[in-house]
């Protein structure tokens, strides 16, 4: 007897996990301490260390404000499409509205790599098809991680050298805080 309750199956080996995370609508800081906040009071995700705000010029789709952007290091030993479930009502929980590809939104949360899990599934596309790409991305993730790596591209710092990072601002005045409430709202 393995100890196991009747009926479950055992609990995987929790992975790495890496959301990014936007916000180009109303209070964007706000909404993004929301979308962590959310994801860890959402059992089965512990997040670990998130990078600086980075404002930056949106990327395709409508003439729209800037971003905030950040990314969130976490392990998960949830199925990756619980944890896109839980992404979803997050942005949810903030107003998100899927109505205009790339458009304006109060939250996005993007799973950019789960593990090394590599899938070609339509729904949840592992590691994100364009992570590898997009310095909004990039750059906060290697703030975050300067070591990291994105399963079948490589180090995300050789990416980022040839991303580049225009576009993409540090805004050392705001903060984002992992495991609590941010002490004070500063500004967005």
């Amino acid at each position: 007897m393995t100890g196991e309750m009747p009926g479950r199956a055992a609990a995987a080996a929790p992975r790495e996990i890496v959301l990014a995370l936007g916000s180009n609508l109303g209070d964007r800081l706000a909404n993004l301490q929301a979308g962590i906040d959310a994801l860890a009071a959402s059992g089965g995700i512990a997040a670990m260390a998130v990078s600086g705000v980075f404002e930056t010029s949106p990327v395709g789709g409508p003439d729209q404000p800037d971003y905030l952007n950040a990314v969130l290091l976490a392990t998960s030993g949830l199925p990756a499409r619980a944890v896109l479930d839980r992404c979803q009502a997050a942005e949810r929980a903030r107003g998100r509205v899927h109505t205009l590809r790339w458009g304006p939104r109060t939250l996005d949360i993007d799973i950019i790599a789960y593990g090394d899990e590599v899938s070609d599934d339509p729904v949840l596309t592992l590691p994100h098809p364009r992570a590898h790409q997009r310095a909004f991305v990039l750059v906060p993730w290697h703030d975050a991680d300067p070591d990291a790596r994105l399963p079948g591209f490589g180090p995300v710092a050789g990416l980022l050298a040839s991303a580049g990072e225009d576009g993409v601002r540090r805004r050392s005045d705001l903060s984002l805080a992992v495991g609590r409430q941010a002490a004070a709202n500063q500004g967005g």
